[in-house]
């Protein structure tokens, strides 16, 4: 179950040379998955307040269908599994259709920027992850 969606339009910019949208914007919109589900569950504003929250350790898109302009994609993004230090993201990218375009998988750690490490994830932050 997917509780957080960020409707995004397709840019002109958004092409590659074969008039469809460019594997590169893929990535992009699972970056704005990502921020979305940041904002969500506070990790942004801990980040500000304390500099520590999520980290990107890795990223990876499997394609399924072309996306072309102009349009709109939705991106679906939830939390599938959550470990000690780190937590696994999934994103569902759609044509208006409703059509799956590409699927994402992303891994995150919980990482102290001021002493440059990995942390284990706080129970409070676990509980709210665990909503997504």
């Amino acid at each position: 179950m997917f509780k957080l969606e960020l409707k995004l339009r397709i840019d002109w910019s958004d092409l590659d040379m074969y008039r469809h949208v460019n594997n590169l914007s893929f990535m992009r919109f699972m970056q704005s998955g990502r921020v979305n589900l940041w904002e969500a569950t506070g990790l942004h504003k801990m980040y500000t307040d304390s500099k520590k929250g999520a980290m990107l350790v890795s990223t990876h898109c499997d394609f399924k269908n072309a996306l072309y302009y102009p349009g709109n994609v939705l991106v679906k993004t939830r939390i599938t599994e959550i470990g000690t230090k780190s937590f696994k993201i999934e994103h569902h990218i759609l044509n208006e259709k409703q059509e799956i375009c590409a699927i994402g998988k992303d891994v995150a750690v919980f990482y102290n920027f001021n002493e440059k490490q990995t942390n284990a994830i706080p129970e409070s932050l676990r509980k709210i992850l665990d909503r997504y």
